[in-house]
């Protein structure tokens, strides 16, 4: 209280206007907040999108914007406490010309940043290459804001450039491994032998869903739902499978064995039926694709064939073999088409016959 009432009317006036103009200010930013929340709850076309990238993207720099009205206020109204001298004067223009640079590189920030999140599932393009450019932005702008501050300060910032090229190539070498995992993601993201989404096969033997290609590994959910971190210059110099590439659709060969006594133009056609009937009717069925049969080994105790079947994913490849051999075993034993069990059979007459013909030639000599 005994602060106060040494103020002169005119100081009191200042105080509670700068508090007045900030509470005021803080109610406008709230209001338009919720309108523009609104907006985007009531936009259907594709402005609505925009509009809550705009609400995630203004909370901070507009309180920053507060902040820099505020030092405004202040610098105009500084007179009336009689501190208007230089130095007093020069701090506050630094704190205003570097507020209002992080407050543009702020919004900037974040606004890209949430223009890749909110956009990437649109893009494979941005899907891909969302985690990897996210950190590369923010390192980017946050060096560039650095550099202006210092500008505006009056810092002269050539010696901190130059000298940033011999810190790099000490930090290049210090951080080579994690340079090169860095520069291997960027070489999968704009080659794309994997995509986000994709069902690869590594050359280690995993197999799993892309979840993520970061800027130092790539993230593998594998079917028992845990995950692989691989890093990203080991991957982009294995060998692996990606089962999405090309297309989705997948051969899926079934090996059937049929006994030697079986009509093999009965067997080719009872097999194709199956198939186009599996094919048809099963939800992961290619109903387009036109199966066909191979014979082609005489076993020990079968003749062996494949069945090309066709799916619409790798995944699915179990579900839609599984059903068509359920399917064929049935049709198999209603046509008395036999699967033979693994048996060695002795041929007696023959080997009878063989030892004939040896005691004859040694009867001649």
């Amino acid at each position: 209280m005994g602060f106060i009432n040494d103020l002169a009317p005119k100081q009191l006036a200042a105080i509670a206007g700068l508090l007045l103009a900030v509470v005021v200010l803080f109610l406008v930013k709230r209001l338009f907040l919720v309108r523009l929340k609104e907006k985007a709850r009531s936009e259907t076309s594709s402005m609505s999108g925009m509009y809550r990238v705009l609400v995630l993207s203004l909370n901070a720099p507009l309180s920053l914007t507060i902040w820099v009205i505020f030092l405004l206020l202040v610098k105009s109204v500084v007179s009336v406490f009689k501190v208007d001298d230089e130095r007093t004067l020069t701090v506050l223009n630094v704190l205003i010309e570097s507020s209002i640079i992080i407050t543009l590189f702020l919004f900037l920030e974040r606004f890209l940043t949430y223009s890749l999140r909110r956009y990437k599932d649109q893009s494979s393009l941005v899907k891909n290459t969302s985690a990897i450019a996210g950190g590369a932005l923010r390192a980017v702008l946050a060096v560039l804001a650095i550099l202006i501050i210092l500008s505006a300060m009056g810092i002269s910032i050539t010696p901190i450039v130059a000298s940033l090229g011999i810190t790099s190539l000490a930090v290049a070498l210090a951080l080579q491994p994690t340079l090169e995992n860095f520069f291997s993601g960027i070489q999968l993201v704009m080659d794309k032998p994997i995509r986000i989404g994709d069902y690869i096969e590594l050359d280690s033997g995993e197999q799993g869903f892309v979840e993520k290609i970061g800027w130092r590994s790539t993230w593998v959910r594998m079917l028992p739902n845990n995950i692989v971190i691989v890093p990203n210059s080991k991957l982009s110099n294995s060998k692996l499978i990606n089962y999405y590439y090309p297309e989705r659709e997948l051969s899926v060969p079934v090996e059937v064995g049929v006994h030697y006594s079986s009509d093999l133009d009965h067997v080719e056609r009872v097999c194709l039926e199956v198939a186009k009937h599996t094919l048809h009717t099963h939800e992961y069925g290619v109903d387009t694709y036109e199966p066909f049969v191979l014979f082609h080994t005489f076993d020990s105790s079968s003749i062996n064939l494949t069945v090309m079947l066709r799916t619409r994913e790798y995944f699915n490849r179990f579900f839609i073999k599984s059903a068509f051999i359920k399917l064929l075993k049935k049709r198999f034993d209603e046509e008395g088409i036999v699967i033979p069990f693994p048996i060695a059979a002795i041929n007696l007459k023959q080997e009878q016959q063989q030892e004939q013909q040896q005691e004859q030639q040694q009867g001649q000599k």
